[in-house]
């Protein structure tokens, strides 16, 4: 199982923000975002998968939604203020974020991206994303996700 200190948690930690930390073997291949909610034993609405999209101006866009949702790219081009957005080639994440797939977290990232965050999250207390490596992830306050990454909490997945 993954252990030390990500970048991420470091961040927390230097917010003095207060979290907690979900281990889970990764060595079936099994990393998507429901399986990864079944193996740390949390339902599937409180963990969250960090996915990061490019607007038609080149610039990058994080958002924040449940494992159980698919993005609305339509509602994500409203709410970035771009005409179009697509999701960045797998290749091209650690090129913009610093984190591979599957250990991607919206804290820490290379540069500080718009982050956005499902209004869904409001409805909970806390929250599961990445901690920033394949194998571990963070569970965190909603507040607390929204201020470390100074996301805004709106409508971005499909209905």
């Amino acid at each position: 199982m993954a252990t030390g200190k990500t970048n991420a948690i470091r961040i927390l930690d230097s917010q003095k923000i207060q979290y907690g930390i979900h281990t889970y073997e990764s060595n079936d291949g099994k990393i998507d975002g429901v399986s990864v909610a079944h193996k740390i034993g949390i339902e599937p609405n409180k963990v969250y998968k960090t996915l990061v999209a490019q607007g038609n101006n080149k610039d990058i866009f994080v958002f924040i939604i449940s494992v159980e949702e698919e993005l609305d790219l339509k509602k994500c081009a409203k709410v970035a203020e771009v005409k179009k957005v697509d999701m960045v080639p797998v290749n091209d994440i650690q090129k913009h974020t610093g984190y591979i797939k599957g250990g991607c977290s919206p804290i820490g990232m290379k540069k500080a991206y718009p982050t956005f965050i499902d209004a869904k999250a409001s409805n909970l207390d806390s929250l599961i994303v990445s901690a920033g490596r394949i194998g571990m992830q963070v569970e965190l306050k909603v507040t607390d996700l929204t201020a470390s990454t100074d996301g805004q909490i709106i409508d971005i997945i499909k209905e």
